[in-house]
């Protein structure tokens, strides 16, 4: 009777202590996260499932055209892509992107431009215009919707707090038909 008792603390503890690990990976390395929304599209899209890193800028620093995920000041997560870093100025002209006076090609939106009927998908803007600053401020990053024309992203919010952001999603593990890594 003792020895069938023993083992089945043995079991208990195991699964207590598995459930604590997954908890604490979850919490601090890892989250999942479903796109809620057009705004990403094509990249991403209604329902795809990603996982969040959240160790990625911990130990590195946010990059141009990275795919975030961050607290957003309605009280909800977004998830955008980078366009502008702190000190950078940040102008579209005919659905171009400028960063510090240097255009800067956006491959991830070729296809998406070329199926539009007529129109730039991303409208003209100067920085000024959009935060009120000439540059992106120290601590902050401007990002944008891969869906320029239905994205409420830094062009409605603002400039976005680095402590804000949640992590770097660049895996769609569902649906499986959709699974990417993203760059």
């Amino acid at each position: 009777m003792a020895k069938g008792k023993s083992e089945s603390w043995e079991w208990v503890k195991a699964l207590v202590i598995a459930l604590a690990v997954a908890a604490g990976i979850r919490y601090f390395l890892f989250a999942p996260i479903v796109v809620d929304g057009e705004s990403m599209m094509p990249t991403l899209h209604n329902g795809d499932r990603m996982i969040v890193n959240k160790v990625s800028y911990d130990i590195g620093k946010p990059e141009r055209f990275d795919i975030i995920v961050f607290n957003a000041p309605e009280g909800k997560d977004y998830i955008k892509r980078i366009i502008g870093l702190p000190g950078d100025t940040i102008e579209y002209r005919d659905d171009t992107l400028f960063v510090n006076d240097q255009e800067v090609p956006e491959p991830y939106l070729n296809e998406y431009k070329r199926s539009m009927p007529e129109g730039n998908l991303t409208y003209d803007f100067q920085l000024n215009e959009k935060i009120g600053r000439k540059t992106v401020p120290e601590g902050h990053v401007f990002v944008l919707g891969d869906n320029r024309q239905h994205s409420k992203d830094s062009r409605n919010i603002g400039a976005i707090p680095m402590d804000t952001i949640i992590g770097k999603a660049n895996v769609i593990f569902w649906p499986v038909d959709h699974f990417n890594v993203i760059k």
